[in-house]
């Protein structure tokens, strides 16, 4: 499944205004750990369809996007519930580090 990729013009629907928690995959075309972690992210995104949203932003066509939520390093997941982060993840980790992180920053474990 692939994940919706989301913009500067389409980021406060799409994040923001979402009822579900959403984990926000900030990647660049250059960040080789961005793609390591492409298929678990997909993974994720399939395993919980439906109660935690899964989507891209590129920070090279969205830098703004990325300046206001201080993205320094790639990868970069923020997780967004009600509208606010609610956690961060940087760096790449393996399919069962990620699932841990992002269950337990929603409180889902």
């Amino acid at each position: 499944m692939k994940m919706k990729e989301v913009s500067t013009e389409n980021f406060d629907k799409e994040v923001l205004d979402e009822k579900l928690p959403v984990v926000v995959d900030f990647w660049a075309d250059w960040c080789h750990p961005c793609d390591a972690i492409k298929p678990h992210l997909e993974r994720l995104s399939e395993e919980y369809n439906g109660k935690i949203k899964f989507v891209t932003l590129d920070v090279e066509k969205n830098s703004d996007i990325a300046t206001k939520y201080e993205v320094m390093n790639l990868p970069t997941l923020l997780i967004f519930k009600e509208g606010r982060v609610y956690g961060a993840i940087v760096g790449a980790y393996p399919y069962s580090k990620l699932k841990k992180e992002i269950l337990g920053i929603l409180g889902l474990l």
